[in-house]
């Protein structure tokens, strides 16, 4: 495994992020614990999560599922570096009007408990606001964060979703605090989704901040099975999205051929290969399909190999300006 430094701060993790969000809901609680402790084992220590990951009829059902994996000793969780978030409306009576989606310091304060409580764990490394406020103020905002950074409960404050602006705001109003702010943005990057090279990804490598890239697969559509899926597999759902990029993925597979390696790493390479990623989020829903991804870290594309990707799936050529005027 490599490892890369979390930002500009001097953490390092792997680059390779363990994405849990199929935990509970698609992958049972015993082969959840497999494909962690085989992350372990390949040298990926860093986890993801969120507190509303379990689906609408069981918030937080993902994170009591890593609780009970940590509470199974043989220093899981000293070994871990654990990013989860804070944001969704957790379907919690005592919320009040409060129990929708959004960010304040109450709920900020509320929701970190509770996350500590289904985690069992007495602190989170990596704090991430899953989408940006756009109601409280930064004041409020970096109060609430600032406080459970010194309070030792969170190590590091995250991002998600946040537009190129909104990255720069933010360490705005953390600087004048002499506050550190964000260190990472999560960011929903791939072959099919390069618009982040507009603004994010260039505002963030500014700024220092580290990227972690979500559905860098596509949502399975480079996952190198979307040609030949079957109709009633996840992939397989996407039928109209497979016809209408069925050009693309053909090009990419016989690519991928050529080069003797498989569809999803060649596009986790793709993504890794970009100088503000920190690691993509891999989120495997059986431990075959995560040990099938760790090859994507030994691949190196070279200048010729990343044209003719440029070429399958064209970006929008060049940050902002210069992407649509001179």
């Amino acid at each position: 495994m490599e490892y890369t430094f979390l930002g500009r701060t001097g953490l390092q993790v792997s680059r390779l992020c363990l994405g849990t969000m199929n935990f509970g809901p698609a992958t049972e609680e015993k082969e959840a614990f497999r494909i962690m402790d085989a992350a372990l084992d390949a040298g990926v220590n860093f986890f993801d999560t969120a507190n509303v990951y379990g689906g609408e009829a069981h918030r937080g059902w993902t994170e009591e599922i890593i609780g009970r994996w940590f509470a199974q000793g043989g220093n899981r969780r000293e070994k871990v570096v654990l990013a989860t978030k804070v944001y969704g409306g957790m379907e919690e009576a005592n919320d009040g009007p409060n129990h929708g989606r959004g960010l304040s310091l109450y709920k900020i304060r509320r929701h970190l408990e509770a996350s500590l409580k289904r985690l069992q764990t007495d602190h989170i490394e990596l704090y991430q606001m899953h989408h940006i406020e756009r109601n409280a103020t930064w004041d409020e905002l970096w109060d609430a964060f600032q406080a459970l950074v010194q309070q030792g409960t969170v190590d590091y404050i995250g991002s998600s979703n946040f537009a190129g602006w909104h990255l720069t705001l933010a360490q705005a109003k953390a600087k004048e605090r002499h506050f550190l702010g964000l260190v990472t943005e999560q960011h929903k990057y791939s072959l099919f989704c390069r618009e982040p090279e507009l603004e994010v990804l260039p505002a963030a490598e500014y700024h220092g901040i580290g990227v972690i890239a979500w559905s860098p697969l596509a949502g399975g559509l480079l996952g190198g099975n979307a040609l030949n899926a079957d109709a009633n597999s996840r992939t397989g759902k996407q039928a109209q999205a497979i016809e209408k990029h069925r050009p693309q993925l053909e090009q990419f597979s016989s690519l991928c051929k050529e080069l003797g390696e498989g569809e999803a790493n060649v596009a986790l390479a793709w993504v890794l290969s970009h100088p503000a990623m920190t690691a993509p989020i891999i989120g495997p829903r059986t431990l075959k399909q995560f040990e099938d991804t760790l090859r994507a870290v030994e691949i190196k594309l070279d200048a010729d190999t990343l044209a003719k990707l440029n070429e399958i799936f064209p970006g929008p050529g060049k940050p902002a300006p210069e992407a649509y005027a001179w």
